[in-house]
């Protein structure tokens, strides 16, 4: 009998296991299957087309339990969250308020009404400012089944609940262990394969091998979040006789670009783990990181740049001239460093889709590994990449207004907003320079200048 009981324990045991080790192979396979970085495959396109109908289905129930209420669903602002108004110059605002009275002998002195023109300036930019909602997560139309996305909760539906539970299953039992696994194995390969790398003579192998185990740590990387990634026209794909700029919303933005060939990194040194990844790409292969706070040093970084560019065996160098992860639906200003090497810029607008899961990084917020993790509990990373026509400064034009014109193409290339203002607001205070911008503009309009803005 006790033979019997044991034979049934190490049967149970046996079928579990081999349970365990299916359900494994078939997770590991299907999130790797899934993933092909510039290749859209049939299994990728099928897995988002489920999700969107799911999607839109659960969005479809909440609406009709809101109507059931007499209620409507929330729905983010399109425009901002005030009606204002076209933006015109100083000048014509504040003769509106004064009214059709005042003459033009009357426009250089001082009324107590022109107060109400920077009252109301200054509730719109409190309320309703550009700069705070470039780092803040995109907000969805629909639900998208992750609990971190739902402002309508109080319209969910049994059945739609039933779905999210089971959307938790999937993501945290199945999702998220393969990725994890997938990132592990990935991120010890390519460390042990980048420091054998470094130990070879610098030779024609050592290059190859360096490009290879770069390529294999980007694609398990994106392999990882599965990353849906469609690439536009590669015939623009950047050459090493330039530098590739892009917007920036994750780190993971180079791993994506890497995927479709070699590139340097230009970028600042971290710590942690993001840190000693950055060191070990070092080893094998020519990448440029810089502490952000010396100031001595971003001249070596451009010095370095043009170094970097003027040897054509070394790949084209990537930089993201925001400076900073924006939510990506807008495009900030560029600093002026990079175009001031004077070589070909080759421009990337980067979308991503943020239905299947949310691609910035708030690192005011929150770390790397709890951002990872984060996005590898996503549904997908699903993003598109443009190549746009290499750029070149024109006569008479400064490193200021090349850096203005090449953003603007990326922002019309990847239907971003293109704002004017510097990314490293939200970690500094606002420079005196802007404050006293508005003050120099209302002493002309009182000393009589007309062309006032």
């Amino acid at each position: 009998m006790a033979w019997f009981l044991l034979a049934e324990d190490s049967l149970l045991w046996g079928c579990l296991n081999a349970t365990m080790t299916v359900w494994s192979a078939l997770t590991i396979l299907f999130v790797i299957v899934s993933t092909v970085p510039g290749e859209v495959s049939g299994v990728s396109t099928f897995y988002l087309r489920t999700l969107l109908k799911i999607f839109e289905w659960a969005t479809l129930q909440m609406e009709l339990r809101a109507k059931e209420n007499n209620q409507q669903l929330y729905k983010p602002y399109a425009t901002g969250i005030i009606d204002k108004e076209p933006i015109v110059s100083m000048q014509q605002e504040i003769q509106k308020i004064r009214g059709p009275v005042c003459d033009s002998a009357s426009d250089s002195e001082f009324e107590l009404a022109d107060l109400i023109f920077f009252c109301r300036r200054g509730v719109e930019s409190i309320v309703d400012d550009e700069v705070t909602k470039c780092f803040s997560a995109q907000e969805l139309d629909g639900w998208n089944l992750m609990t971190r996305s739902n402002k309508n909760d109080c319209h969910v539906t049994r059945p739609v609940a039933v779905l999210w539970a089971l959307g938790i299953l999937v993501r945290y039992g199945v999702l998220l262990p393969a990725r994890m696994l997938i990132a592990a194995a990935g991120i010890s390969l390519f460390l042990v394969s980048a420091t054998f790398v470094s130990f070879l003579p610098n030779t024609r192998i050592k290059s190859y091998l360096s490009e290879k185990v770069q390529w294999l740590g980007c694609r398990l990387c994106a392999t990882s979040l599965t990353a849906v990634i469609t690439y536009h026209n590669r015939e623009n794909k950047p050459k090493n006789d330039g530098i590739c700029v892009a917007n920036h919303t994750t780190p993971m933005d180079v791993i994506f670009l890497s995927n479709d060939g070699s590139c340097s990194m230009v970028g600042q040194l971290h710590g942690g783990l993001f840190g000693m990844i950055q060191r070990a790409m070092l080893k094998c292969s020519a990448h440029i990181w810089f502490e952000r706070t010396e100031a001595e040093e971003r001249h070596l970084v451009v010095k370095r740049l043009k170094d970097h560019v003027a040897d054509k065996t070394k790949p084209p160098p990537v930089i993201f001239p925001e400076g900073t992860c924006i939510n990506n639906t807008s495009v900030m200003m560029f600093r002026k460093g990079t175009f001031e090497v004077g070589c070909p810029v080759y421009p990337v607008a980067i979308k991503y889709d943020p239905r299947f899961g949310e691609a910035f990084w708030n690192s005011s917020r929150f770390g790397l590994v709890v951002y990872l993790l984060t996005m590898m509990s996503s549904w997908a990373i699903v993003c598109s990449i443009w190549y746009l026509p290499p750029m070149s400064k024109e006569d008479g034009e400064d490193a200021v207004q090349f850096a203005n014109r090449v953003k603007a193409a990326i922002a019309v290339r990847g239907g971003l907003a293109d704002v004017i203002w510097d990314g490293q607001l939200k970690r500094a205070n606002v420079k005196k320079t802007y404050k006293e911008e508005q003050q120099k503009l209302y002493s002309k309009l009182l000393l009589g200048d007309c062309g006032v803005n």
